[in-house]
C-alpha cells in the first residue's frame, strides 16, 4: 500500500476500507460525490474513475505501482478529476461502468479504469494497466497522457463516441423489451437445465473448465429441481462434494475461497467473500437436510465456525471479505511447505496427514508449497485404515487444530470490516438453513443476532446498504431488499412466531414503493442525479440476480400471507422478463427457477395462469432462422451407414456457440414412424472467444454418419441460438430432410 506517513487526501474522511487504503496516495483522489462532479463540470475537466474493492489483488498492485508514484500522480492531478469508488458501496455505479468496459474491450474485471466526460459519459476504459508498456498493454502513464491529449485535441470525437456508447449501454442495461402478456411457460426451466448439463464437468463437478467458480445461481437451480430431475441431483452432489474436497474449501479453518484457478478446485484464488460463504452454507445445509450427507454436515459446521471466528463483528453483523494476499503475496497465509508442516506436526503425524490432505506428492503451488485438500473422500481413507468415519475424524481433529493454531500466528490478510445488508441477508439465510438442518439452536441464534443487528442499525428513513464503525449510509439497493427478505423468510421457518415474516413483508412493501418499475420488475437503485440511468439487472453473476431473488421472495410472501399484492408484483416481474427467460434461459437460471415456483404455487392455489405457448409465433424466432442458411448432402452407403455433411452459412456479424457452450445440437427426427440413427457426429473446433467459449462464424461444416434414411422418409434437426455483439435471439430448431 501507499506510504502511510505521507499526507492524506480527501479519502481520509471515508469509511470504506478500500477507499482508506488510498488515503495517502499522492493522487488528489475524490470520493464519488457532488464535490468531485461539480469540479469536473465547473472546470470542464474529464474524470478518471477507478473502481475496485478492498480484497482485489490487482487493485492493490496498481495502487502500489501507479497511484503511489509521484510523477504519475502529478499527471493525473493536472489533467483529470480523479475519483476512487468502492464497487461494494455503490453497486449500481459499478454495474454501469463495468458495462462500458465490457462493451469497449470485450472483457471486464477490477480494477476498472474508466475515463468520463464531465457529464459522466465514458469514452475509454480498461482494467489493470502496468507501470511500463508490457505484454501488449500500454503503461498507465501512457494511457493518462493519451486520454489527456484526446480530450484536448479531439474533443468532439471523444464526446460523440461517449454519447454513442451510452446509447448502447442503455439498451444493454435498461431496455428489456415490452412486457409480455403472460408469464413465461414452465418449460423454460428445462431449457436452462439442459444448457447447464452440456457444460457439466462429470469428473470434477462444476461447469466449464478453469478458472472454476462456485456459481451459486447454477446450484440453486439444481437444488430446486433435485426432487423431480435425477440428473439435477447428480450434478449438484458431484459439484458440492468436489468443492468440499478441494483447496477452494479451507480444510483447516472452514469457509470457501473465491474461485479455483484449475478445473479440479485444488488451487484457489484465496480471497474469502461473505456472499460466497452465505450462499454456499445454505446449499450445503439443504443438501444435508435432503440426503443426510455427512460431508455436507461437516462443511456446514466448519463454515459456521469460520464465520463466527473470522467474519463476525463484535456488534453482531458480518464483515464483507478477507483479502487473498499478505504483504503482497497471494495465499501466503494459507499455504504450507513440507518443512512447515513437519515442524508443527512432527514427522509421524505429518506422515499420517500427508495422504489425507494431499502433501504426500510434489509441491504444486509456486514451486515449493501445498494447498491442503482431500484427494480422496474421508470415508475412503477411513475404510483403508479400517476405521469408522467418526474415528478417523477424531484422529484428524487435534492435528488440524495444531495447524490452525500455527497458522493463526502468521500475519493475517486484510479484513474488509464493513457490513453490507445484502451479503448479511445471504448469510442469515445460510445460518437459518444450517441451524434448521442440524437442529442446532445456537446456529439459529447467530442468524437471529445478525438479523437484529441489520434491522436495528441499517434502517433510516429507508433500509440502508452499508455500515462501518457505527455509521450506516447509502440508501438500499434492490439486492439489499431481495437478499435480506430472503434471509428473514428463511429465519421465519427456523423459529416460532411471525416476527420475521412481518419484517419481511414490511421490507417488501418498501422495495415495491421505492424500486418497482410500473412495467414490472425492479430497478437496481432509486433515481439519483449522479447516475446515468437506472438499470434492471436480471442475469446471474457471482451472485444470483436480485430481480430473480425478489420475485422468489414475493411468491413466498404471497403463499405465506395470502396478500394478493405480492403475487401481482411477482407476476408483473415475470411478464417483464419473459423474453429473457425464453430467449436466454442459460443466463438467467434463478429467473427460470422463479418461473417454476410461480407455476407450482399457481397450481397449488388453483390460480388462473395464462402462459404464452413456448412455440408461439415470434418475429425474433423468424429473425433467428434467417441468420443461418444450410445445405445437407449425403454420400453413398457403406454397410448401411451414409456419410452426411451439413454446411451452415452464418450471416455476417452473427455467431453460434459451439456445443458445450450453447444449445447447438444435431439429433435424428422420426418421420412416418421410421427411426434414424446417427453416429460419429463431428463439430468443428470454432474460434476461441475472449470469454473462453468457442464460436462459429461465416461458413462451417458439421459431419457424421446416418442410417435408416432411405426413401427420403427421415430427417435430422439442427437446434441453435444465434448471437451478435449485443444480443442473443431465441433458440430455434430447423429440420432437414435427407
Amino acid at each position: 500500500m501507499s506510504d502511510a506517513s505521507g499526507p492524506e487526501n480527501r479519502l481520509a474522511g471515508e469509511i470504506s476500507p478500500y477507499l482508506l487504503l488510498h488515503k495517502n496516495n499522492p493522487v488528489d483522489w475524490y470520493p464519488w460525490g457532488e464535490e468531485a462532479l461539480a469540479r469536473a463540470r465547473d472546470e470542464d475537466l474529464p474524470i478518471f474513475l477507478s473502481v475496485g474493492y478492498s480484497t482485489c489483488y490487482w487493485c492493490h498492485v496498481m495502487e502500489r505501482e501507479s497511484f503511489s508514484d509521484a510523477e504519475v500522480a502529478e499527471l493525473m492531478n493536472r489533467h483529470f478529476v480523479n475519483i476512487k469508488l468502492d464497487r461494494e458501496e455503490r453497486p449500481e455505479l459499478d454495474e454501469i461502468y463495468m458495462a462500458a468496459t465490457q462493451l469497449l474491450t470485450h472483457q471486464g474485471g477490477w480494477p476498472n479504469s474508466v475515463f468520463l466526460t464531465p457529464s459522466l459519459e465514458p469514452f475509454f476504459a480498461g482494467t489493470y494497466f502496468p507501470p511500463q508498456d508490457r505484454h501488449g498493454l500500454p503503461s498507465f502513464r501512457t494511457v493518462i497522457q493519451s486520454m489527456a491529449s484526446a480530450w484536448r485535441d479531439r474533443r468532439s470525437d471523444v464526446e460523440e463516441q461517449a454519447a454513442e456508447l451510452v446509447r448502447v449501454m442503455q439498451r444493454f442495461l435498461e431496455e428489456r423489451g415490452a412486457p409480455a402478456s403472460a408469464a413465461p411457460p414452465a418449460s423454460v426451466t428445462a431449457g436452462s437445465l439442459a444448457a447447464l448439463e452440456k457444460r457439466f464437468d462429470a469428473r470434477w463437478g462444476g461447469f466449464g473448465g478453469a478458472p472454476k467458480f462456485p456459481s451459486p445461481g447454477n446450484l440453486l437451480l439444481l437444488e430446486g429441481l433435485v426432487e423431480e430431475v435425477p440428473g439435477a441431483g447428480r450434478m449438484l452432489r458431484v459439484t458440492l462434494d468436489q468443492m468440499a474436497r478441494g483447496g477452494i474449501y479451507d480444510q483447516l479453518g472452514g469457509g470457501f475461497h473465491r474461485y479455483a484457478t484449475d478445473a479440479e478446485w485444488k488451487i484457489p484464488h484465496f480471497e474469502k467473500m461473505l456472499y460466497d460463504n452465505g450462499l454456499l452454507l445454505e446449499l450445503y445445509a439443504r443438501e444435508h437436510a435432503r440426503s443426510g450427507d455427512l460431508e455436507s454436515a461437516r462443511v456446514v459446521r466448519e463454515t459456521v465456525e469460520f464465520l463466527s471466528r473470522e467474519m463476525t463483528a463484535p456488534e453482531g453483523g458480518f464483515w464483507s471479505a478477507i483479502d487473498a494476499e499478505t504483504h503482497g503475496h497471494e495465499g501466503a497465509y494459507y499455504v504450507w511447505t513440507l518443512d512447515e508442516l513437519t515442524a508443527v506436526l512432527g514427522a509421524e503425524d505429518a506422515g499420517f496427514l500427508a495422504t489425507i490432505f494431499g502433501f504426500d506428492r510434489a509441491p504444486f503451488f509456486e514451486g515449493n508449497s501445498y494447498v491442503l485438500h482431500l484427494p480422496l473422500p474421508l470415508d475412503e481413507h477411513a475404510n483403508r485404515r479400517r476405521l469408522s468415519r467418526e474415528e478417523l475424524l477424531e484422529q484428524i481433529a487435534p492435528l488440524r487444530a495444531r495447524l490452525l493454531t500455527a497458522r493463526e500466528e502468521r500475519d493475517r490478510p486484510l479484513v474488509d470490516d464493513k457490513v453490507l445488508t445484502d451479503w448479511n441477508g445471504m448469510t442469515i439465510a445460510g445460518l437459518a438453513a444450517a441451524g434448521k438442518a442440524l437442529e442446532d439452536d445456537d446456529i439459529v441464534a447467530r442468524a437471529t443476532a445478525a438479523a437484529e443487528f441489520v434491522l436495528g442499525n441499517l434502517r433510516g428513513d429507508t433500509l440502508l446498504h452499508s455500515w462501518r464503525g457505527g455509521e450506516a449510509r447509502i440508501p438500499a439497493f434492490l439486492g439489499d431488499y431481495a437478499y435480506l427478505i430472503r434471509g428473514l423468510l428463511e429465519l421465519d421457518e427456523a423459529v416460532d412466531g411471525d416476527l420475521w415474516l412481518t419484517a419481511a413483508g414490511e421490507l417488501a412493501d418498501e422495495m415495491i414503493e421505492r424500486l418497482a418499475d410500473p412495467r414490472g420488475g425492479f430497478y437496481a437503485a432509486a433515481e439519483e442525479p449522479d447516475v446515468l440511468f437506472r438499470s434492471k439487472e436480471i442475469f446471474d453473476g457471482a451472485v444470483p440476480s436480485a430481480n430473480s431473488v425478489a420475485i422468489l421472495d414475493l411468491l413466498e410472501l404471497a403463499q405465506r400471507t395470502g396478500e394478493p399484492r405480492y403475487w401481482e408484483s411477482a407476476e408483473a416481474g415475470l411478464k417483464a422478463f419473459a423474453g429473457i427467460a425464453e430467449q436466454q434461459p442459460d443466463a438467467a437460471r434463478v429467473l427460470c427457477l422463479a418461473v417454476r415456483r410461480y407455476h407450482e404455487l399457481a397450481a397449488e392455489a388453483d390460480r388462473p395462469v395464462a402462459s404464452a405457448p413456448a412455440s408461439a409465433a415470434d418475429p425474433l424466432q423468424d429473425e433467428a432462422r434467417g441468420v443461418v442458411r444450410a445445405k445437407l448432402s449425403v454420400d453413398e452407403a457403406e454397410d448401411g451407414w451414409r456419410r452426411f455433411a451439413l454446411v451452415l452459412d452464418i450471416a455476417d456479424g452473427w455467431h453460434l456457440y459451439a456445443p458445450g457452450d450453447s444449445k447447438l445440437e444435431i439429433r435424428p427426427v422420426e418421420v412416418t414412424g421410421r427411426g434414424v440413427e446417427l453416429r460419429a457426429v463431428e463439430y468443428p473446433d470454432g474460434r476461441a472467444a475472449e470469454d473462453g467459449s468457442r464460436v462459429y462464424e461465416n461458413e462451417i461444416e458439421i459431419g457424421g454418419e446416418a442410417r435408416g434414411i432411405e426413401d427420403n422418409e427421415a430427417a435430422i434437426a439442427l437446434s441453435y441460438q444465434a448471437c451478435d455483439d449485443r444480443r442473443c435471439l431465441p433458440p430455434v430448431e430447423v429440420d432437414f430432410s435427407f
